[in-house]
C-alpha cells in the first residue's frame, strides 16, 4: 500500500469512498490536507485533515481498517510535530473507520454532532502521552 497526496483528479474516486459528490471531493482537496492509500494503482482509503487553535481535525476518513490505520498515520505524524492533540468523529456504523482508529490508540470521549440526523463518536489522541 502506497501513500501520497490527494491530487484534484482524485476527486471521482473520493467521492465514491465518501459517497459524496465530486465537485464537493475537489474543493477537499484544495482546502484540506488530503492523504490517499492507492494499492495496484487504485485508490483503496483516504483521510482529511486540518489543524486549528492546537488541535489536528481529520475531517474525512474512508477506506478498509487496514488503509485508514495506514492513513492516520498522517495526521497523527503531523500533530507530533506540532506538539497538537488529534481529533475526529467517527459516524455510527463505520465499523472499519472504528476499528482502525481504536487499534491506533484513540480514545473515545463521548458522542459527537448528528450528521444528517445519524449520530457520531467523538475520538482524541494525544501523541505525546501515547508514547510514554
Amino acid at each position: 500500500m502506497e501513500i501520497r497526496d490527494a491530487v484534484e483528479a482524485d476527486a471521482g474516486r473520493l467521492a465514491e469512498l465518501a459517497d459524496s459528490p465530486p465537485d464537493v471531493m475537489r474543493n477537499l482537496v484544495h482546502d484540506r490536507t488530503v492523504r490517499v492509500a492507492t494499492e495496484e494503482d487504485t485508490i483503496v482509503g483516504f483521510v482529511s485533515y486540518d489543524a486549528k487553535q492546537g488541535t489536528v481535525h481529520v475531517t474525512q476518513l474512508a477506506g478498509s481498517a487496514d488503509a485508514c490505520e495506514r492513513l492516520l498515520a498522517e495526521p497523527i505524524a503531523f500533530a507530533e510535530r506540532e506538539r497538537m492533540d488529534v481529533e475526529l468523529l467517527v459516524p455510527d456504523g463505520e465499523d472499519a473507520v472504528e476499528t482502525a482508529v481504536e487499534s491506533v490508540g484513540f480514545t473515545r470521549t463521548g458522542t459527537g454532532p448528528q450528521f444528517e440526523g445519524e449520530p457520531t463518536a467523538r475520538y482524541r489522541l494525544d501523541p505525546g502521552r501515547a508514547e510514554q
